[in-house]
């Protein structure tokens, strides 16, 4: 993750999760200590932490908060790099990171899918980039965390068929383009069913297989999931299904967006 950051010589670097500091520790290293600041939310962790650091000769900028605010007084920095999983860039990073700088970040939505993003800022305060070849992600952000599901009904509301097989979601990046449609759903398997359920809206479907080689599709709730996942997939086996390095991120303050091949190409908003 450090080289992925394009960590180097005379950088100043945010952190996003100090953990066990160990990472921070290499950086104090590379760097010096008053090169580095690193955020965690968990006062126990944090403690553990500056234990560490302190015991191993280094002496960063230790804050415990919260690291999707960013830590205003000491940007602007050259690099952040996240150690905890965000389902979107959080504004106060853009606004932390200097120009050219970079945002190295696990990103890690309600319906699982991962992707590790790179990006650099621009001066106007957006940032663009592709994903890496990395699969890399960890625990989300707290507030980033999916809610809790509720019971649901299956086999029930609108009934149809479809020639995509649900288990195709069993793959990462398939996973991944699923939930660039369908952002605030989650998604589980009762056997051989495939259920998406949006908690928020309401809307639900379930996919399982039927004879004749199709699969049959049950939907019901504001929003056909399953249609969103449908044509997202089609989409992504259009263009030779290509790994999640195969897509890439533009944040604006307004707007954060998911591009498929380069910005013009096919795109999916994610959620505010």
């Amino acid at each position: 993750m450090l080289e992925a950051a394009e960590i180097g010589e005379g950088d100043k670097v945010l952190e996003i999760g100090t953990g066990t500091g160990y990472s921070t520790a290499l950086m104090c290293h590379r760097l010096g200590d008053h090169a580095v600041t690193s955020i965690e939310f968990d006062p126990v962790v944090a403690d553990r932490a500056n234990v560490a650091l302190t015991v191993a000769g280094y002496m960063p900028a230790l804050v415990q908060g919260d690291g999707l605010l960013g830590y205003e007084p000491n940007a602007p920095y050259d690099r952040l790099i996240a150690t905890c999983s965000v389902r979107t860039i959080p504004p106060a990073w853009l606004r932390q990171i200097s120009e050219g700088g970079t945002i190295t970040a696990p990103m890690l939505g309600w319906t699982g899918g991962v992707a590790f993003a790179h990006l650099r800022v621009a001066a106007d305060e957006t940032a663009s980039g592709r994903f890496l070849n990395d699969d890399v992600y960890f625990m989300p952000a707290r507030p980033h965390a999916a809610p809790p599901l509720e019971t649901m009904e299956m086999g029930i509301g609108e009934v149809s068929t479809t020639a995509i097989d649900p288990s195709l979601l069993k793959g990462d990046t398939a996973l991944f383009v699923a939930q660039l449609a369908v952002p605030q759903a989650q998604h589980g398997w009762a056997g051989e069913i495939l259920t998406l359920h949006d908690v928020e809206m309401g809307s639900h479907a379930d996919v399982r297989p039927s004879e004749g080689g199709e699969w049959l599709v049950h939907q019901y709730g504001p929003q056909r999931l399953w249609d969103r996942v449908e044509r997202a997939i089609e989409t992504w086996q259009e263009a030779g299904q290509p790994h999640q390095s195969g897509f890439g991120l533009t944040v604006t303050p307004e707007r954060q967006s998911v591009w498929l091949g380069n910005p013009d190409g096919p795109s999916w908003k994610l959620p505010t």
